[in-house]
């Protein structure tokens, strides 16, 4: 990160472009009261600091068809370096995988799985999950709702 510390106006746009990434850079300009030129150099400098990682769609489960959401708590034979990185480098080989966090404590591993159906799941889970490398445990959670789901940062 290049600045220490983020102004007013820095939060500002960084709050609405967490809300709404497609917003205009006049719409941006305007909410956060200075004008479009400053506002699209802050955004740039806030990119190329690190700040903003990146813009994306965020796509219905759904309808997309992935009507299953599964939380993997997976334990590792193994905690050495390599051996994580090699499970890690696995694990990002996996499209139905959709975030994956190493843990402190008993579990190594939390993985967030997408998959169409519970029958797409448990193919996932026998002949993926389960025999890789290194695993020595797997316990699964499926959802049954979403009770909040909020990207990024709280910026209020």
């Amino acid at each position: 990160m290049g600045r220490a510390k983020l102004d007013a106006v820095d939060r500002k746009i960084l709050a609405c472009l967490q809300e709404e990434g497609r917003i205009t850079n006049v719409d941006l300009a305007e909410r956060v009261g200075i004008t479009a030129p400053p506002c699209l150099r802050r955004v740039r400098a806030l990119e190329e600091e690190g700040y903003i990682e990146g813009y994306h769609a965020e796509l219905n489960h759904q309808s997309m068809g992935y009507g299953l959401t599964v939380f993997a708590m997976v334990g590792l034979n193994s905690q050495a370096e390599a051996d994580l990185k090699a499970f890690e480098s696995k694990v990002s080989s996996w499209p139905m995988v959709r975030e994956c966090y190493m843990l402190n404590g008993e579990i190594d591993f939390m993985l967030k799985i997408v998959a169409p159906d519970l029958q797409g799941f448990q193919q996932f889970l026998t002949s993926e999950l389960t025999p890789a490398p290194n695993v020595a445990s797997v316990k699964t959670s499926l959802t049954i709702r979403t009770s909040k789901k909020v990207p990024g940062v709280p910026m209020g």
